[in-house]
């Protein structure tokens, strides 16, 4: 999910912070992050998680959308991610780094930045290995990156995209307080099958940091 570009989340970790090392290069160097989880930039000793992380085709579509194919591959990411720091930044990516034990844990993104009009786009977002999602790591990232987006680079609104059918980001995109704006009926294609994905939104005045 994240913009038909996945999600991970589940209900712990609730609270943000500021304090957790490193945004992208050429910004303000403040620290951000959700409790058990800090951001990173995403860089290219990356790339081989990802790729471990993206065991089928489906699941890449889950988290990644259309634009990366499966098997993932590092000169796929390479590509992808070529000239993301170069301004003007119109995408921030992200890794999540577990502040207990400095492992990377997940990825995440705020792209499409549109600065005239204050918005961007939250997605692929990622919590891997699969044995740590539902554990609360999906919601203190997506709360780190709002944040972000929001007090960084002072945005109004963020959008994502996600399968109606992946319940349990919803429930994570609504308790950080996304709500639902419509849906896109059948609008990607899977083998023989049509998915629809829901379109949600959160405005910055509608945003309440949680602080420990």
């Amino acid at each position: 999910m994240g913009s038909h570009e996945g999600s991970s989340c589940s209900r712990n970790e609730r609270n943000i912070e500021k304090g957790a090392e490193a945004l992208s290069p050429g910004l303000e160097r403040r620290r951000y992050h959700a409790r058990v989880i800090e951001l990173v930039p995403f860089e290219e000793s990356h790339f081989d998680l990802l790729i471990q992380w993206s065991p089928s085709a489906e699941f890449l579509l889950q988290w990644a959308g259309p634009g990366l194919d499966f098997p993932l591959t590092r000169e796929q990411l390479a590509g992808e991610f070529a000239g993301a720091a170069r301004p003007p930044r119109a995408r921030h990516p992200f890794a999540a780094r577990a502040t207990d034990s400095g492992r990377i844990v997940g990825h995440g993104e705020i792209g499409f930045v549109d600065r005239r009009n204050r918005s961007a786009r939250l997605r692929r977002i990622l919590i891997g290995p699969a044995e740590l999602r539902g554990k609360g790591h999906g919601e203190a990232l997506v709360r780190a990156l709002v944040r972000f987006a929001f007090e960084e680079l002072d945005l109004h609104r963020l959008e994502l995209g996600v399968f109606d059918f992946n319940q349990a980001a919803i429930r994570c995109y609504e308790r950080v307080g996304f709500v639902r704006e419509g849906t896109l009926r059948e609008s990607r294609r899977r083998g023989d099958e049509w998915w629809s994905s829901c379109v949600m939104g959160l405005l910055r005045d509608e945003w309440r940091p949680q602080r420990s």
